[in-house]
């Protein structure tokens, strides 16, 4: 005896589609924790970038014991056994001394955190300090006199610097290089001498002396290397 089937009503087109998502949503919910992770950001570190003895340049400016120094030049050593071996000298930017270590081929340092500002030179006062204006926000920026003291010769009134700025405090004034200056003071050509080489002492209207050759005249306006101090050519 066969029971007659008893049809059962068809759900709800709504009721169908609310329980397939209630079941869609279970399976993400369940697969979340298997999700990659995403990626950590680092945060920025407070020192420059690492490098290496490879790396080393002149002007370099790095970070040694929390203090600020530049490599004002270094040489490679060779052996015939062993790793080369670099040695540098440094200028400690905040105290002015000088130190020459020699390193491992490459053993790290970190360049040091710096901010350059571009800044014009206004004034100097009777004490040696150096007076700028900040070139963005055209406030007053006093750089004592010991800080310049490498520099100083090749500011002239007006000129566009960079002022080096290492944890808050002026370290170094960068001078723009090469830079054109007018010769105020030096010996007169003297005719028919034309020794190859020749060269003669003069005075720039910044107060640097320099050596020009023989056919530079007083009011000739000549390009300096400031870095190197040298004269590069008559304008």
């Amino acid at each position: 005896f066969l029971s007659p089937t008893i049809p059962f009503p068809a759900a709800p087109y709504s009721q169908t589609m609310a329980l397939r998502n209630l079941l869609l949503s279970g399976l993400v919910a369940s697969a979340t924790p298997f999700a990659p992770a995403a990626p950590s950001v680092r945060p920025a570190t407070s020192l420059g970038v690492a490098v290496d003895t490879s790396d080393i340049k002149n002007g370099l400016t790095v970070e040694l014991d929390g203090e600020p120094y530049k490599v004002l030049n270094f040489s490679i050593m060779k052996q015939a056994r062993g790793a080369a071996k670099t040695t540098i000298k440094f200028k400690n930017l905040k105290r002015g001394n000088t130190i020459e270590n020699t390193y491992r081929s490459g053993e790290k340092f970190e360049t040091a955190q710096i901010d350059k500002k571009p800044s014009q030179f206004t004034y100097s006062d009777e004490s040696g300090n150096f007076f700028f204006m900040d070139s963005e926000t055209f406030e007053e920026v006093m750089v004592e006199s010991n800080t310049i003291e490498d520099s100083k010769k090749w500011i002239s009134e007006g000129m566009e610097c960079d002022l080096v700025f290492f944890k808050g405090n002026v370290i170094e004034v960068m001078t723009p290089s090469p830079y054109v200056y007018e010769v105020v003071e030096t010996e007169p050509n003297v005719k028919g001498n034309t020794a190859q080489g020749y060269t003669k002492p003069a005075v720039l209207d910044c107060g640097a002396t320099v050596n020009v050759p023989g056919f530079v005249e007083q009011g000739s306006k000549i390009k300096v290397d400031t870095q190197n101090g040298e004269y590069m050519e008559r304008v």
